[in-house]
């Protein structure tokens, strides 16, 4: 048998974190066994479906790296079939015509409520003999499909929960199709995935009220049931469900806010569900090789903004210089265009291609985000160099001071003859701070802070030796000036 799973959204919103889980789980299911991943898209809601829905969801997926086999297919282009599937059930005898009108069923509903009681429908048209039922639909009496639910109980073995057994005495007899001819959620989903010839269905805690119907329309129809699998929700870190106070957003959010679509799906795999070892950061291949359903976890998973953002700081580390370089160009890019100048003339020479690779590859192991990245690559190339207050007030102070030794050390830098190499570099600097008679670190900081404006960054040899003797020289002459200048106002 292949496998055969199906992602299902509802273009009502956008792909948010709940259902990208949703459609991972399900790929990596149908890749791990080599079976088939479907979409459909569930548009029979035409009031509240909308195209620019549709596209945010193919975006999402597509952002994510989640390969369509088949699809998308559209329910609505179903809709004969859905009938069909339904007049099939009311020829077997397992639906009826309810001739109740929507004012009457509210009207009961209501009564029920005054009385303190809750409200079923009580199968009175059920109770109609079949040739009066039938009199009233060849009249054109206005009349829904309902299904018959029978006496007993309905159970199956969930591949997440184990078995899971419903009363079918706790179900009203449903509606399968309204009363203008359109198929109801149950018996639509149970008619596409017989049409998809969908085999397991793994989807949110959220559907298993659906299950139990859906179930009994399968034997009802005469048809073999799928496997279902049922996802604990996503919990926020007040063990709430998720909502967009937690990070309920659209994933295309996540990637805007500079996260890699490896480090969001590294993420979204580990939301409720184990590789079986203490293994957290792991590749698409890694997710595959190692997903089963019977790891999928039966508690909520919590949804930790820290851990995503640390997992995408492994996946920007592992990533190839190259692979990472075109987003941090649109992000100086960016920056550049909203100060009304362009990349080449905030950032001369960030074109060296070499040198850009070789800027990403010393720099990339400690930034969580892409923009994170950009601020650590971005003073390696800038025209001029800001220094961020935090910095400033931790290591350019005394300024006269620190001015002295950045003096002292711009004199030896001058003298230094050697390679411009990390290696070489870190030599003549700590003998300079042993010359002063002071602790290296009183030599380094303030060099960082002249380099690159900022307090953290990679090993500071490394970074001189890659930023080069001349740019470097004249960010240590930038950082004298700014020390004189904030002598003077003392």
């Amino acid at each position: 048998m292949t496998v055969r799973v199906r992602f299902a959204p509802s273009p009502t919103g956008f792909l948010h974190v709940g259902g990208a889980r949703t459609a991972l789980f399900n790929w990596l299911f149908a890749r791990h066994e080599g079976g088939v991943f479907l979409l459909r898209v569930e548009d029979t809601d035409r009031a509240r479906s909308s195209e620019e829905m549709t596209q945010a969801i193919l975006d999402g997926l597509d952002w994510l790296g989640l390969s369509v086999d088949e699809g998308p297919f559209f329910q609505a282009d179903g809709v004969v079939r859905h009938r069909a599937d339904a007049l099939a059930l009311l020829e077997r005898g397992a639906a009826y015509p309810c001739f109740c009108s929507a004012d009457e069923l509210a009207s009961r509903r209501e009564d029920a409520k005054r009385r303190g009681k809750g409200f079923g429908y009580d199968g009175r048209c059920r109770e109609l003999a079949e040739g009066v039922a039938r009199a009233r639909v060849a009249s054109g009496d206005p009349h829904a499909l309902r299904f018959e639910v029978p006496a007993g109980g309905t159970a199956w073995e969930d591949l997440v929960h184990g078995r899971v057994a419903f009363d079918n005495g706790t179900l009203d007899d449903f509606i399968i199709l309204r009363s203008d001819g359109t198929p109801v959620y149950n018996l639509a989903v149970v008619s596409d995935d017989l049409d998809g010839r969908i085999t397991h269905v793994i989807r949110g805690d959220d559907h298993l009220s659906n299950t139990p119907k859906q179930i009994l329309l399968y034997r009802a129809l005469g048809r073999p049931c799928p496997e279902f699998g049922h996802v604990p929700l996503i919990l926020g870190m007040d063990g709430k469900r998720l909502s967009k106070r937690h990070g309920a957003m659209s994933v295309l959010a996540y990637r805007d806010m500079g996260l890699l679509p490896d480090g969001m799906v590294n993420f979204l795999a580990l939301l409720g569900w184990s590789p079986g070892d203490d293994r957290e950061v792991l590749d698409r291949e890694q997710l595959i090789d190692a997903f089963s359903v019977g790891r999928i976890l039966k508690k909520g998973a919590v949804f930790d903004i820290e851990k995503l953002e640390w997992l995408n700081g492994r996946h920007i580390a592992a990533a190839p210089a190259d692979a990472l370089a075109p987003a941090i160009l649109e992000i100086i890019s960016d920056r550049a265009v909203r100060v009304g100048s362009t990349l080449r003339e905030t950032h001369p020479g960030i074109d060296d291609r070499s040198r850009l690779l070789a800027v990403i590859d010393l720099v990339k192991d400690r930034p969580r985000t892409l923009p994170a990245l950009a601020d650590q690559a971005a003073p390696f190339f800038a025209a001029g160099i800001e220094y961020e207050q935090g910095a400033v007030d931790r290591f350019l102070r005394p300024p006269d001071e620190v001015a002295g030794i950045l003096r002292v050390l711009g004199a030896g830098l001058d003298t230094h003859t050697g390679p411009w190499s990390g290696e070489d570099l870190e030599r003549v600097i700590r003998g300079l701070a042993e010359e002063l008679d002071i602790g290296a670190g009183r030599v380094i900081n303030p060099l960082r802070v002249a380099l690159m404006g900022q307090a953290v960054s990679p090993g500071i040899f490394e970074v001189a030796a890659l930023m080069g003797r001349d740019r470097t020289r004249a960010r240590i002459d930038s950082a004298l000036g700014f020390l004189d200048a904030m002598a003077a106002t003392a």
